[in-house]
C-alpha cells in the first residue's frame, strides 16, 4: 500500500513538471510577440512623427513630395539651389538680387473636402479666385498645382495651421530690383522662375543663373542724374520719348544709360510695350547733324586740303531730283570750321562727295555705325543703310540723313573721334583692364585734335552755346533731324539730340541726350531744335557730374575759348549761328 501511493506521488509530479515546462514556453513567446509588436508600433509612431512634424520644419518638404510629379522647374529649384547671381553697379550697390523663398503647391487627390480647404486658403490669400480654386482642388486626376508663389512666412505658419497633407511647400526665390526703375532697360526683368527676359538679366543670364555676380560699368548717381535730365527735357518740351547716355571715351563703359519712358521691373507685366523699348541700344533714328561729326572727320583724316578747303554754299545743292539746302543758310562761301560750326547741309555733304561713297561706308563700318552692337543686353537694333547705296546717299549720309543708327552706336563712335583716333566698342560691364577694350586706329591723333576743337567752337560760337558750362571745356555738336512719316520728312516730328564731350584740351567723358518729337515752348521761342531742347539738358548733366565726381574746373570761360583760337583764322565775321 504505501509503495502505490508512492508511485503515484512520484508520476504526479512528473505530471506537473511537464506542464510547468510547456507554460513557461507560452509565457516567453507571449512575451516575445508583445515585445516585436510594441517595438513595430514606436517605430511607425516615430516615424508618422517625422512625416508630419519634423520634416514639415524641417525646409517645408515632405518626403512624399519628392514622388509627386511636378511641372518642369527653374534649375534654381532643384538641380542647383544657388540663388540667382546679383547685378551690382560700379560702387557695388545692387541692382538686382535674388531672395530665398518659399511657394505653395498642391495635390489635389490628397484634398479630401475641396470646400473647406478652398475656404481656409482664400483667407490666407485673398487674390485667389475661390470658384477656380475649388475646381481645381477638386480635380483628382491631378497631382500637381501651384496654390501661391513666393508666400510670406505669415501666410505659410496660416497654411501650416490648415493641417492638409496635400498641400506642399517648395523652397524658391524672389527676384527684387532696390533701385526699382532705375536703368530698368539696361538692367532687366527676371519672370517669377528667375529666367531673365530682358536686358542684362536676358543677356547674361548663364552666369547669374550659376550664382555669379555681375558688375555693370553703371555709376548709380550719375544713372539719376542723367534720368532726371533726360526727364525734365521731355516734360518741358511735352516730347513724346527721350534717350541718354554717359560713356567714358576711352573704355567705351557705359557709365549711364536712359531710356524714357521707364517701368518698374518689379511690375513688367502690366508695363506697356513703349515702357519696355530699349531706345537706346534696339531704338534706331537718323540723327541729322551729329554726323557731321563723322563727315568732318573723314574729310580732314583723308583730304590733303584739312581746314584749308572752303565749300560754296550760296546755292543748294542739286542731285538728280533731290535738293539739299541749310536749315538757315548763310549764304556764302564757307570754310570748314564754318561748316561745323553753323551745321550746314550743304558743305557737309560737299565734304562726304569729296571723301567718295567708298571712302565714307568704310570710315562708317570702322566706326561701328553700319552693324549691330555685340554688347551685353540681346534688345540690339540693326543700323537702316542704303542698299544699293548710291552717290545720293553719300551726300544725305555725310549729314545724318539716310541712315539710320542705335544712339549707343553713335555716341560711341563720337567717342573714337574725340579720343584721340581709336575706336572703342561700347562696355556694359565695368572694365578691370582697359587696355583690352582699345580697338582700331580710325583717325589720326591731329585729326582728333582738330575734331575737339571745331567741337568746342560749336559751344563757344555756334548752335550749342546754351551746353556751355563754364570751367570745363565743353565741345559738342547738335542734332536735329526730321522724322521719316510714311515715306516722307515731317518738319513737325523732330528727333533733337546733342552730344557733348569735356574737358577738350583732355577728354574724359562725352554726354549724349536725345528727345524725340519735342514742342517749341515760350521759353524757346516756338523752337523745338536741339541748341534749345538737349544742349541746356547736357549742360546741367554736366554741371552735375562735376560735383559728383569731384572734378575740378579746367580754366576759365576766357581762356577755354583760346583753345580754338588757331581756327578763328577760318571764321568770317559776316556769320551768324542758328540753332
Amino acid at each position: 500500500m504505501l509503495s502505490n501511493i508512492r508511485l503515484f506521488h512520484s508520476s504526479r509530479i512528473t505530471l506537473q513538471g511537464g506542464r510547468s515546462v510547456h507554460l513557461d514556453r507560452a509565457r516567453g513567446r507571449m512575451v516575445l510577440m508583445s515585445g516585436f509588436f510594441g517595438l513595430a508600433y514606436i517605430l511607425m509612431a516615430a516615424r508618422a512623427f517625422d512625416l508630419s512634424v519634423v520634416q514639415v520644419y524641417d525646409g517645408f518638404t515632405p518626403s512624399y513630395a519628392v514622388t509627386m510629379p511636378a511641372p518642369k522647374p527653374a534649375v534654381s529649384e532643384v538641380d542647383d539651389k544657388r540663388l540667382r547671381g546679383k547685378v551690382l553697379d560700379r560702387n557695388g550697390l545692387v541692382l538686382a538680387a535674388s531672395l530665398s523663398m518659399v511657394s505653395l503647391s498642391v495635390d489635389p487627390s490628397l484634398i479630401l473636402d475641396p470646400q473647406a480647404v478652398t475656404a481656409g486658403l482664400v483667407k490666407i490669400f485673398s487674390d485667389l479666385d475661390k470658384a477656380d480654386l475649388q475646381e481645381m482642388l477638386a480635380a483628382k486626376n491631378r497631382r500637381f498645382a501651384w496654390v501661391a508663389r513666393n508666400i510670406t512666412p505669415a501666410q505659410q505658419a496660416e497654411v501650416l495651421k490648415l493641417g492638409q497633407p496635400g498641400l506642399v511647400f517648395h523652397d524658391a526665390s524672389r527676384r527684387i530690383y532696390p533701385q526699382g526703375g532705375l536703368g530698368g532697360q539696361l538692367v532687366g526683368y527676371s519672370d517669377i522662375d528667375s529666367h531673365g527676359l530682358a536686358g542684362v538679366e536676358r543677356g547674361l543670364s548663364a552666369p547669374l543663373s550659376e550664382g555669379k555676380d555681375v558688375t555693370l560699368a553703371m555709376d548709380v548717381r550719375l544713372q539719376r542724374v542723367l534720368e532726371r535730365e533726360t526727364g525734365r527735357a521731355i516734360s518741358e518740351f511735352s516730347a513724346k520719348a527721350g534717350v541718354g547716355v554717359i560713356l567714358d571715351i576711352h573704355t567705351g563703359e557705359v557709365l549711364a544709360g536712359v531710356s524714357l519712358p521707364a517701368f518698374n521691373p518689379h511690375d513688367a507685366g502690366n508695363a506697356s510695350v513703349d515702357q519696355r523699348f530699349n531706345r537706346l541700344t534696339l531704338g534706331v533714328y537718323e540723327l541729322g547733324s551729329m554726323f557731321k561729326i563723322f563727315s568732318t572727320a573723314a574729310f580732314l583724316d583723308k583730304d590733303p586740303r584739312g581746314m584749308k578747303a572752303t565749300f560754296d554754299a550760296r546755292e543748294p545743292l542739286k542731285a538728280g531730283r533731290f535738293k539739299i539746302s541749310d536749315y538757315h543758310a548763310q549764304n556764302r562761301i564757307m570754310s570748314v570750321p564754318e561748316v561745323f560750326m553753323y551745321s550746314s547741309n550743304i558743305g557737309s555733304a560737299k565734304m562726304g562727295e569729296a571723301v567718295g561713297s567708298e571712302g565714307l561706308q568704310e570710315f562708317y563700318r570702322d566706326l561701328g555705325l553700319l552693324d549691330p552692337l555685340d554688347i551685353a543686353v540681346k534688345e540690339v537694333g540693326h543700323p537702316l543703310v542704303p542698299s544699293p547705296w548710291r552717290d545720293i546717299n553719300t551726300l544725305t549720309a555725310a549729314y545724318g540723313h539716310g541712315l539710320s543708327t542705335t544712339p549707343l552706336q553713335a555716341a560711341t563712335a563720337v567717342a573714337a573721334i574725340v579720343n584721340g583716333g581709336t575706336a572703342v566698342r561700347p562696355q556694359l560691364l565695368m572694365q578691370k583692364d582697359s587696355a583690352q577694350t582699345k580697338g582700331m586706329r580710325v583717325i589720326s591723333e591731329e585729326t582728333s585734335r582738330e575734331m575737339r576743337e571745331l567741337m568746342r567752337l560749336v559751344v563757344t560760337d555756334g548752335t550749342g552755346e546754351k551746353a556751355d558750362v563754364p570751367g570745363y571745356e565743353l565741345g559738342g555738336k547738335t542734332g536735329t533731324a526730321e522724322k521719316p512719316v510714311n515715306g516722307k520728312y515731317d518738319k513737325n516730328a523732330l528727333i533733337s539730340s546733342f552730344t557733348g564731350v569735356f574737358p577738350m584740351s583732355d577728354p574724359q567723358y562725352l554726354v549724349f541726350i536725345m528727345v524725340d518729337e519735342p514742342k517749341g515752348n515760350k521759353q524757346s521761342y516756338g523752337y523745338a531744335t536741339a541748341g534749345w531742347v538737349a544742349a541746356p539738358a547736357v549742360a546741367r548733366t554736366v554741371e552735375a557730374m562735376a560735383g559728383i565726381l569731384n572734378i575740378p574746373p579746367v580754366q576759365s570761360l576766357e581762356t577755354s575759348k583760346n583753345f580754338t583760337s588757331d581756327l578763328r583764322q577760318y571764321i568770317s565775321t559776316e556769320g551768324g549761328h542758328h540753332d
